[in-house]
């Protein structure tokens, strides 16, 4: 499709949905014009258009906060735009990872594992990388890997312990510890979040059972 036939309203523009590609965390919504679009197909920097400057704006180009753009689609109506990126840093300018935190309905009965999990995981990096003072994960970091590592065969046996005397809320609690070192050990040694989804997506669908080794 030709840029120009995308439907512009009478200003030029085209509302943006950017979303993490590899979580699906629809992280903002922003405006572009034509020479916006061109400059995000062209570099793979996302690009915007700010109504309030009258000009081109590339995400991070001061903050930091990045984003490589890895897909662009249209709607159906070829109205409105989708930019599923690689997000660095924060993509709200208030610190959070998403413009859409405030919730104006929260999620009937449960909250999404991934999300929490991602959130966990990043708030981990952003405390080994600043060290703040009185936090768990500077006081673990300092003390080493062996330490943290330590904590896991810990929490597995709680985790146990919770399973054999049929402790629901227990085991929620323990399984959660657990979780956490997990992905304490994993922001130590750049493991992410998404690998560990890549590797369990990739197995989705195949058996886990294998046959007889076969005689002689």
């Amino acid at each position: 499709m030709n840029l120009s036939e995308l439907k512009y309203n009478e200003d030029g523009l085209v509302p943006v949905v950017t979303q993490d590609a590899r979580s699906g965390e629809v992280l903002m919504l922003a405006w572009a014009n034509q020479e916006a679009l061109e400059h995000t197909l062209s570099t793979l920097e996302g690009t915007y258009y700010s109504r309030s400057r009258q000009e081109l704006w590339i995400k991070g180009k001061t903050s930091g906060n990045t984003q490589k753009v890895l897909g662009v689609r249209y709607d159906c109506d070829s109205d409105a735009v989708l930019y599923l990126v690689e997000q660095q840093g924060p993509a709200c300018h208030t610190g959070k990872q998403s413009c859409f935190h405030n919730p104006l309905m929260e999620e009937a009965g449960h909250t999404q594992l991934g999300f929490v999990v991602s959130e966990v995981y990043k708030t981990i990096l952003d405390r080994i990388e600043h060290q703040p003072e009185g936090s768990y994960v500077t006081t673990m970091h300092k003390a080493g890997l062996d330490r943290i590592l330590k904590k896991i065969p810990e929490e597995a046996g709680e985790v146990l312990l919770a399973a054999k005397n049929s402790d629901p809320k227990e085991l929620a609690t323990e399984t959660a510890d657990l979780l956490f070192h997990t992905l304490f050990v994993m922001a130590e040694l750049g493991v992410k979040p998404e690998d560990i989804a890549g590797v369990l997506s990739s197995r989705m669908g195949k058996s886990g059972l294998r046959g007889p080794k076969p005689v002689g």
